[in-house]
C-alpha cells in the first residue's frame, strides 16, 4: 500500500506544503513517483525516516 502526500502530512502533523518542501530538498521520507504529479510513500519508508530523525 502506498500513502498519498496528504496522508503522510496528516500522520506527521505537518502541512502538505512542508512535505513538498522536504521532497524538494531531500530531507523528508523516501518518495516513490507514480507520475510527475503523483508522489507516494511506502509506510515502512516513513517509519524508517521517523526513526532516523529521532536518533
Amino acid at each position: 500500500m502506498l500513502l498519498t502526500s496528504r496522508e503522510v502530512a496528516v500522520a506527521l502533523q505537518v502541512s502538505p506544503a512542508t512535505l513538498c518542501r522536504w521532497r524538494q530538498t531531500g530531507h523528508g521520507p523516501r518518495v516513490v513517483w507514480l507520475s510527475p504529479y503523483a508522489p507516494r510513500y511506502r509506510p515502512e519508508d516513513v517509519t524508517k525516516w521517523l526513526e532516523r530523525m529521532a536518533a
